[in-house]
């Protein structure tokens, strides 16, 4: 099942865990984007960061990669909170208008097979920059790169 997900910046994982009950709000800079599954997307541009390439991998591939952390224990109200590898957050930080597009576009192909006609109405370019500026905050304050998704 598809979320919405907003992308935040928060200075460790407690405050990120704080946001559980009521989201990120206008309390966390952040990204928001709808109707797409927050694990995935981020396996998804961490995969790409590995390993760049136009060509999505397969799904298997996709399946046996390491999970973001969840920054808090699930339950079965629908909320998750991950917090972003740093690996990936320092990638996004670093990357270049081509590479963001290139992913962009990969990622695009990913959510259009898993969704078809149902996948986001938003930008995926537009929400990639908007991560990557969040990436650069980060990386530049010590703090971290959270997904909260309901």
């Amino acid at each position: 099942m598809a979320h919405d997900i907003v992308f935040f910046l928060a200075p460790d994982d407690e405050t990120a865990a704080a946001t559980y009950l009521g989201g990120p709000g206008r309390a966390f800079e952040s990204v928001t984007c709808h109707f797409i599954e927050p694990d995935s997307t981020i396996v998804e541009w961490d995969m790409y960061f590995e390993a760049p390439s136009a060509e999505i991998p397969p799904l298997e591939q996709l399946t046996g990669w390491p999970w973001p952390d969840e920054v808090i224990a699930p339950t079965n109200d629908g909320v998750e909170v991950f917090a972003l590898p740093p690996r990936l957050t320092r990638a996004l930080a670093g990357a270049g208008s081509a590479e963001l597009a290139e992913l962009a576009r990969r990622w695009t192909t990913r959510l259009r097979s898993a969704d078809g006609d149902d996948m986001t109405d938003d930008d995926p370019l537009a929400v990639l920059k908007g991560v990557a500026r969040l990436a650069a905050s980060a990386v530049s304050t010590g703090g971290g790169l959270y997904s909260w998704s309901f």
